[in-house]
C-alpha cells in the first residue's frame, strides 16, 4: 500500500480476560496503522472482563486521546461487544480483531490495499495455523460448508480480522455467532 488513507479509520476490539494482551496490542496497532491512515480510534469493549481488563483499558485511554473504551455489565458475547463498538465508530472504516494477539496488525496495509481496489470487506486469513488437526479439519470442513451454501468462497471465515466500509456495519446487524459471517451478511446484500 502506498499513500495515506484520508479517512477515519476505527478499531473496533472485544475484550475479554486479556488484562495481559492490551498494552502489547495497542502499541502493535499503532505500529500497523499510522503510516497508513490519517486518523485513527481504537475502541476496546470489555466484555464482561474478570481480571483487569477494564483497568488497562482506563490507564490505556487516559494516556492514549485515541484510545476508547466501553465495559458491560456481565459477558454478553462477542457480537454484542464489535456491535457496541460498531455503533460508536466514527471512521469510514472499520478494522475488527481479537484482542488475544493472534491477528497481526502489520497486515493492515495489505487488508487496506484490497479496500482501496474497490473491495467492502476484506477478511483475514490465517494461513500457518498451529492447531492440531481435530482443530484444522473441522475448520476446513466449516469454511467450506459456508462457502458453498453462501456462494462466497473464502479460505477462513472464522478469521477475527476483518476491514470493512462502514456502510457494511450500518447494513449488516450481527447477532449470537453472526459476527463469523459478515462477509456473507454483506456479500448477501451486493456488497
Amino acid at each position: 500500500f502506498t499513500g495515506i488513507f484520508p479517512g477515519q479509520l476505527s478499531i473496533v476490539v472485544p475484550v475479554c480476560n486479556e488484562q495481559d494482551s492490551l498494552i502489547q496490542l495497542c502499541l502493535e496497532l499503532q505500529s500497523g496503522v499510522r503510516n497508513a491512515v490519517s486518523d485513527y480510534e481504537i475502541i476496546l469493549i470489555d466484555d464482561g472482563s474478570t481480571d483487569n481488563s477494564w483497568k488497562v483499558i482506563q490507564e490505556l485511554s487516559h494516556r492514549e486521546s485515541n484510545v476508547r473504551g466501553i465495559r458491560f455489565r456481565r459477558n454478553f458475547g462477542k457480537a454484542a461487544a464489535l456491535t457496541a463498538g460498531m455503533e460508536v465508530a466514527g471512521g469510514t472504516l472499520i478494522l475488527m480483531l481479537d484482542a488475544d494477539l493472534q491477528d497481526d496488525p502489520a497486515e493492515f496495509p495489505a487488508l487496506l490495499q484490497k479496500i482501496q481496489d474497490g473491495y467492502d470487506v476484506v477478511n483475514g486469513w490465517k494461513q500457518r495455523r498451529l492447531d492440531p488437526w481435530h482443530k484444522v479439519y473441522p475448520s476446513k470442513v466449516f469454511n467450506w460448508m459456508v462457502g458453498r451454501m453462501s456462494g462466497l468462497m473464502l479460505h477462513d471465515h472464522n478469521c477475527g480480522l476483518k476491514l470493512f466500509r462502514v456502510e457494511v456495519a450500518q447494513e449488516v446487524q450481527i447477532y449470537g455467532e453472526l459476527h463469523r459471517f459478515i462477509p456473507v451478511l454483506a456479500h448477501a446484500r451486493g456488497f
